[in-house]
């Protein structure tokens, strides 16, 4: 299946071992006991092996040997994003390092005082964000487009483990009243989040070249995005060598009620992203839908 389950996987208990590491040890030290992990998962993960390992061999063209290399490595660094995500939280903030590019256009969008939509993607570490807009005084609530499905019990340690976040969150709901919140938030000069990667089985999806081959996308964002006559800008936030991160901010060209232009102008935005950052690329399922059971 190409479309998402809305599950991320782990159990709380790894998530303790961690928390305790890095508030005793340092951040470093919990990437140590990560190789481990990243093992576990690169033997005995065959699923999602199977879709990270296509991912590389035939959307990058990787050699073999290349490509199983590069799954190990694949796993390593996402949990590092897990690890760099629940420190920063916990207030680790000043053991990091960021630099902007294209904070400009976020202040452009802020100054025209009509809110505006960020789209970003299951790459690097957006969800860490938050934590760094206060260093170029941007003062602007987000609030993040969501289905809600992720493991609860996992979800209610990390909450407990973190200072509270400023994100707001609007869950997408069947009778469409999540339109209203958007709406409303916009309204407020606040900006709409959303991820423009995955989509769930009976929503509306629309399909795209994606590195060589059609895949399949959510319809939702891009439908939303062109038709609310406010700014859209493509979000990432990438993860660097020595605990340093990159934000990527760049506005988009829409055209009012095409979001077939959109989703074209969004997927070469990310498709540019993962040429400097191939490894950080993070859905772990048959993405295109052409994986051989």
């Amino acid at each position: 299946m190409s479309q998402w389950d809305g599950k991320s996987k782990g159990t709380v208990l790894g998530y303790r071992i961690f928390v305790f590491l890095i508030q005793k040890a340092g951040v470093k030290a919990a990437y140590v006991l990560l190789y481990f992990v990243a093992s576990y998962y690169f033997l005995f993960l065959r699923k999602s092996n199977k879709a990270i390992f296509y991912y590389f061999k035939e959307r990058l063209q990787y050699s073999y040997f290349k490509s199983k290399k590069m799954v190990f490595k694949s796993y390593y660094t996402f949990g590092q994003t897990i690890i760099d995500k629940v420190s920063i939280s916990a207030g680790m903030r000043n053991k990091f390092t960021y630099e902007f590019d294209g904070i400009e256009t976020l202040k452009k969008l802020l100054a025209e005082k009509k809110g505006g939509v960020l789209i970003s993607a299951h790459v690097g570490n957006f969800e860490i964000a938050e934590h760094f807009f206060g260093e170029i005084d941007l003062d602007f609530q987000i609030n993040l487009v969501t289905t809600d499905l992720e493991h609860s019990a996992i979800k209610n340690y990390l909450e407990s483990v973190s200072q509270k976040p400023t994100v707001k969150f609007i869950i997408i709901k069947e009778d469409l009243s999540h339109i209203f919140e958007i709406n409303a938030a916009l309204a407020n000069n606040e900006l709409i989040c959303f991820t423009g990667d995955r989509y769930f089985e009976g929503t509306k999806s629309l399909s795209e070249n994606f590195l060589g081959k059609e895949a399949n996308f959510p319809a939702g964002p891009f439908l939303i995005a062109s038709r609310l006559k406010v700014p859209v800008v493509f979000v990432y936030v990438m993860k660097e060598p020595n605990l340093h991160y990159h934000l990527y901010a760049r506005e988009a060209e829409v055209k009012h009620r095409d979001e077939k232009a959109l989703l074209k102008e969004y997927v070469k935005s990310v498709e540019s992203i993962l040429n400097r950052y191939p490894l950080q690329w993070f859905n772990y399922f048959d993405f295109w839908n052409d994986i051989k059971s």
